[in-house]
């Protein structure tokens, strides 16, 4: 196993409502006090009941998804806790996933997009 699940992140417009609906769902704590993120104006979470933990990210201009259109797909990606950033990078890219930004060599995480074209996130434990 290379990586563990962190969390699912779905693009929105509002964190705020988002975060609320989902808790009215699966009860648990938004904007749980976590050292993994940061929270702010466009970013929040919901740590559920279970400790599945979502997270909701403010896209300006958010179009919804409308199903079934093809034009307007589901959003959202996947966060990947990794012990070394550097090593699961490696192995990925073997497996034919795409960097698509590495950072400054400060942040934590690093962006890729998996063979099909989706983007998530590799994470620092």
């Amino acid at each position: 196993m290379l990586a563990k699940l962190q969390c699912v992140v779905l693009d929105c417009a509002d964190v705020v409502e988002l975060s609320g609906f989902y808790q009215s769902l699966l009860g648990g704590v938004v904007n749980q006090p976590d050292p993994r993120w940061s929270l702010g104006e466009g970013w929040a979470t919901l740590h559920a009941d279970d400790g599945f933990v979502l997270a909701f990210q403010r896209v300006v201009d958010h179009r919804p998804p409308q199903w079934p259109d093809a034009s307007r797909p589901q959003q959202f990606h996947l966060d990947l806790e990794v012990e070394d950033l550097g090593q699961a990078q490696e192995k990925i890219l073997k497996q034919g996933a795409t960097l698509l930004a590495a950072g400054d060599g400060k942040r934590s995480w690093r962006i890729f997009a998996d063979p099909a074209g989706h983007p998530f996130c590799l994470v620092r434990h």
